[in-house]
């Protein structure tokens, strides 16, 4: 069972313009990081997106397959059953602390941007569509679909997304990415994607400028 009263937090970055924030990034790491393993985008991001406040939150439980990290649902029993009831259970504690940044900021859901990697991705692909209003962009990196079945009839929002995944990438298969763009567009989210040459489970500058300017035309800079 699930604690919905747990918050999240992290490290944060920006505006690199100085002044109040104009739009807010939110970044979700992969199992077993951190915070830090993404906030380190955020410089990056920042040269397309300078009036953004970027924050990525630790995920709220502690990796049950190493001695450090966290994780936003377990893996130890990977059945799609569990994952799901996983992946719902948390999508509570996210959707909070996307609220709660939201109004810290005196933004909108139109105004925000969210990034995940790997098990990161799979929490931004479950809960964007389900918000009632659609974020301006949502980028996916390395991660899939969960429950493409049930997207369907659960869809409140269609907000604009692009996959990015390493063509050699050995944790999450390459074809993952096909799999999400082929479940997301069959429920009418307007999806672009990226498949990043010789890279594995990672991030590579390639994938990076395509997000940067994905992001930015989401936002109309």
């Amino acid at each position: 069972m699930v604690d919905e009263n747990l918050s999240l937090d992290g490290p944060r970055f920006g505006p690199v313009s100085g002044g109040k924030a104009s739009q807010l990034i939110v970044l979700l790491h992969g199992v077993g990081a951190d915070g830090q393993d993404l906030i380190g985008l955020a410089p990056h991001l920042a040269q397309s997106l300078p009036d953004a406040a970027f924050v990525s939150p630790n995920a709220p439980f502690p990796c049950d397959m190493a001695p450090f990290g966290y994780q936003w649902f377990s893996l130890q029993d990977r059945s799609p059953a569990s994952i799901l009831a996983g992946v719902q259970a948390t999508a509570l504690i996210l959707n909070d602390f996307i609220d709660a940044e939201l109004e810290s900021h005196g933004l909108t859901l139109g105004q925000m941007g969210l990034i995940g990697f790997s098990q990161g991705t799979m929490m931004s692909l479950y809960i964007s569509p389900r918000r009632y209003e659609a974020m301006a962009g949502v980028v996916g990196i390395s991660g899939r679909l969960i429950a493409p079945e049930l997207l369907e009839t659960e869809i409140k929002s269609r907000p604009p997304i692009m996959l990015i995944h390493g063509e050699a990438d050995q944790v999450v298969p390459f074809e993952s990415l096909a799999l999400a763009e082929q479940g997301l567009t069959a429920a009418g989210v307007s999806v672009e994607t990226i498949a990043c040459p010789n890279l594995g489970h990672g991030i590579d500058e390639f994938g990076m400028k395509g997000a940067a300017a994905f992001l930015k035309a989401r936002f109309s800079l």
